[in-house]
């Protein structure tokens, strides 16, 4: 069976009686070549074990399945059991996983799943759900590599270099825990249903150590959503209105050491300045 074929998929679909759900924002792959890239591009091969998120009805998991040493693939909707069992429950290095990927412990997991393997990630994420999943991914610190699927305006943001004025928290938090990179493009036309917008796979290589060294990284990460909280503020009442302990004077005598304008904003900042500033508060 091709599992991207629209008429053949329809068909499957409809004998199983399954129906799309929005409020799972599920799109399915029909264009074969996405899934194969997906899998070539992550470097996926035998000595790898990979866990993917949501295979949905299989696509890039049998493309993962035919390259890697195991893959365990957990799916939330239990209605895709029968259709996951029939188009790719024949790999014997599959297992399948019914259960709700946000409340796994991902390094036990990981460690019981793939002895002896390369731990990776994959997965065509739903759009609503992107930041909880990657951020549960980064922290469980379990994978040489995620490699994902999203929206196009949340991959170039992830993607882009802080301090260039184009990123956010969430790409300072993506910095500091891997090394992002743009792969390509997937058009709405690749889908069922069609989304609406273009999406963007993107492969984050984890890093063995964070970028800088930290005194206290809930401290710097405090910091971080500090100064993007408010973006059209300045980083002094920024981090002001995050540190109310420390007050607008504090504050600025904590831009000061660190060499920061209090003018400046927090979108100009580099992870490195982040980090300088976390610890110099950490000082007390």
């Amino acid at each position: 069976m091709e599992l991207c074929n629209v008429h053949q998929m329809k068909a499957l679909l409809e004998e199983n009686g399954f129906h799309f759900s929005k409020a799972k924002g599920q799109n399915f792959l029909t264009a074969a070549w996405v899934p194969q890239r997906i899998a070539e591009e992550a470097g996926v091969d035998r000595d790898a074990g990979v866990l993917e998120v949501g295979p949905g009805i299989g696509p890039l998991t049998e493309q993962l399945c035919l390259r890697a040493g195991k893959v365990l693939a957990v799916e939330l909707d239990r209605r895709l059991e029968p259709i996951l069992t029939q188009t790719v429950g024949h790999f014997d290095n599959l297992t399948l996983r019914f259960d709700d990927v946000m409340k796994l412990e991902l390094a036990e997991l990981v460690k019981d799943a793939f002895p002896g393997l390369r731990p990776m990630a994959c997965a065509n994420l739903p759009y609503y759900i992107t930041s909880p999943i990657l951020t549960k991914l980064l922290e469980s610190r379990a994978f040489d590599s995620v490699t994902v699927m999203i929206q196009k305006e949340v991959a170039q943001r992830i993607c882009a270099a802080p301090g260039t004025g184009e990123g956010s928290a969430f790409t300072v938090f993506c910095h500091w825990y891997a090394e992002p990179r743009m792969l390509f493009d997937v058009p709405p036309s690749c889908f069922l249903p069609q989304p609406k917008v273009t999406s963007t796979v993107i492969s984050l290589k984890t890093r063995s150590v964070p970028p800088c060294p930290v005194t206290d990284e809930t401290l710097f990460f405090r910091v971080v959503r500090a100064a993007f909280a408010q973006r059209r503020k300045t980083l002094a009442n920024a981090l002001t209105a995050g540190f109310p302990a420390l007050g607008k004077e504090g504050v600025n005598r904590v831009l000061e050491a660190c060499g920061l304008s209090p003018a400046v904003r927090g979108e100009a900042l580099t992870v490195e300045q982040f980090a300088a500033i976390a610890n110099e508060m950490a000082k007390g």
